[in-house]
């Protein structure tokens, strides 16, 4: 499971005017909350930068006066005008606790319908599930190789052991489709079928 660290300083005062003071000197407020208490520090925009632009799914150990907090991300907040980072909400994990979290799809294969001419496509990139955080992992394999033309893979179909999936049973998270060269090429062969018949 990657992980990330970040240094963060202890906060004290959470006024608007020291909120603002840290984020003209390029910190970011945020909060670790769920755990025994809840901690309000900032760290450096770059610190996060690991963290926030990725699809991947990371742990955020996060070292404030002393102690470490392994945690997971759980809202981050962007300013209107600038899209600069403003704050993050992060979940300390506490092992016997079950949290809520994203994790990402990985797609294992490559579908028969693809094969077969049609173009995969991808409806969800995570599934969001209930676990504890000892079965959190990295990314959700899904095997597609069986994917026909025309074909769903539908959320009910993900097996992901520990997890409770909260995402709506029935939702299509890849098909795959035909494409413009192989309706063509399907039209063409049965006009050729109906002209041989003639």
């Amino acid at each position: 499971m990657k992980s990330v660290k970040i240094e963060g300083k202890l906060r004290s005062d959470l006024g608007k005017k020291a909120t603002r003071q840290l984020r003209s000197n390029d910190e970011v407020p945020a909060v670790i909350y769920g755990g025994n208490e809840t901690i309000h520090f900032s760290a450096p925009v770059m610190a996060f930068r690991t963290l926030v632009y990725t699809p991947e799914f990371q742990i955020a150990e996060i070292s404030v006066d002393g102690k470490t907090y392994r945690t997971i991300v759980k809202d981050l907040q962007f300013d209107v005008l600038t899209d600069v980072l403003s704050h993050v909400d992060l979940l300390e994990l506490v092992e016997g606790k079950k949290v809520v979290a994203t994790l990402p799809l990985k797609f294992v294969g490559v579908p028969q319908g693809v094969k077969d001419g049609g173009r995969l496509v991808t409806k969800l990139k995570g599934l969001t599930v209930r676990t504890e955080p000892k079965h959190l992992v990295e990314a959700i394999e899904v095997n597609i190789e069986k994917l026909e033309l025309l074909g769903n893979v539908r959320v009910e179909d993900v097996k992901a052991d520990n997890m409770e999936i909260m995402n709506s049973p029935r939702i299509p998270i890849a098909s795959v489709i035909t494409t413009r060269a192989l309706r063509q090429a399907e039209t063409e062969a049965a006009a050729a079928a109906k002209g041989a018949k003639k």
